[in-house]
């Protein structure tokens, strides 16, 4: 009694049980809370790998999804899930992830689905029945305005805006040798279109196959071999595709070299019809005495610009001429693809003969 009198005197009290107690609920309160959020970050993550990010099955309504050139998987990826194609990019990537043919995933329009699973997509967009075809097919040999009388057909815009375009050379990606003049520089070959270029764009696109084609010949870095530069090799391949047949462009090459060399004109009368604007092969004496810079009866050398658009086995031939002292060449049966080379006049002169009577035989019967 008398201890407790003095603990009370003091002013101190043993320690409470209740204290203790409350001190255990609050530790234990914590413990709970922080395993309540573990569990409940533990099931956000579950529920997160389980939430799909990916549609199921193959959609309903029609959307229509445009792939322009250039564009990388990812950024096809972006357009279908922006156009609610997809449900992700990621789901759409999975998809191409798992097969190679993803890569051959081409410009155009695609008639897709909205909501489609990024699997069944993928698999829509390589079935050549989803894609509106656009081609465009240019064969060697055009001129810059028969090559724009088939672009503006292809694509729908109007001649005018290419002709536009091509007033402004210096936008069009042209090597520098070619000196702001587009003509053979519109490179041959068969295009698919997506569908939303411009006139430029779609110039852009035929030159830049050029760069494409005379990188992979090696016309730059030959062009010196056979003293020419790189334009006048353009220049001359482009005579050998109005002139010759492929099997003959070697030695039709190296008649052209001779002449020059010779300092002889060339007589050609396709450069005669280019100054024209015709695609006969066969004028009259008024014809080839017109007076025109193109006029290679009248004018010693190359003409001042290539006359079409020629392909890579012409610009490979004036680049390796064959061997030969030919000075003259006549395609003595047009219709069997014969042409016969000389380099006497008096033999040029029989062979001419030669083709006067096929021809006149072929137009009798």
């Amino acid at each position: 009694m008398s201890q407790l009198n003095s603990m009370m005197s003091s002013g101190s009290l043993p320690p409470s049980a209740n204290k203790r107690s409350i001190s255990r609920r609050i530790v234990f309160i914590v413990i709970l809370v922080c395993l309540g959020g573990l569990i409940w970050g533990g099931f956000s993550v579950l529920r997160g790998s389980t939430t799909t990010s990916d549609y199921v099955g193959a959609g309903t309504a029609e959307v229509v999804v445009v792939v322009e050139r250039g564009d990388s998987l990812r950024v096809i990826a972006e357009k279908l899930r922006t156009a609610d194609v997809v449900m992700s990019v990621e789901s759409f990537l999975a998809a191409v992830n798992a097969d190679e043919r993803a890569s051959s995933i081409g410009p155009g329009k695609y008639i897709m689905h909205d909501q489609m699973s990024g699997a069944l997509a993928l698999a829509l967009m390589l079935d050549p029945t989803s894609r509106e075809l656009n081609q465009m097919v240019l064969p060697e040999g055009l001129t810059l305005d028969e090559t724009v009388a088939i672009a503006s057909k292809a694509t729908g815009l109007a001649k005018a805006n290419f002709k536009d375009a091509l007033k402004a050379p210096g936008e069009l990606d042209l090597p520098t040798y070619a000196e702001d003049r587009p003509e053979g520089f519109l490179f041959p070959a068969t295009y698919d279109l997506s569908g939303d270029e411009t006139a430029a764009d779609v110039l852009r696109v035929l030159i830049n196959r050029f760069a494409q084609t005379s990188a992979d010949v090696g016309l730059e870095s030959r062009a010196a071999a056979v003293g020419r530069t790189p334009y006048e090799v353009l220049t001359i391949a482009s005579l050998l595709q109005a002139e010759g047949l492929p099997n003959d462009f070697a030695k039709v090459a190296r008649v052209i070299y001779n002449r020059l060399d010779a300092d002889m004109p060339l007589q050609l009368d396709s450069t005669v019809s280019y100054a024209l604007g015709i695609n006969d092969i066969l004028l009259n004496a008024e014809q080839l005495s017109t007076e025109s810079p193109y006029n290679t009866y009248l004018n010693a050398g190359l003409p001042p610009t290539p006359i079409n658009s020629p392909g890579e086995a012409a610009i490979d031939a004036a680049l390796a001429p064959a061997s030969g002292k030919w000075l003259y060449f006549v395609t003595v049966d047009p219709q069997a693809g014969i042409t016969k080379f000389t380099k006497s006049y008096d033999k040029f002169l029989q062979l001419k003969a030669q083709f006067q009577a096929n021809l006149a035989k072929s137009t009798s019967e």
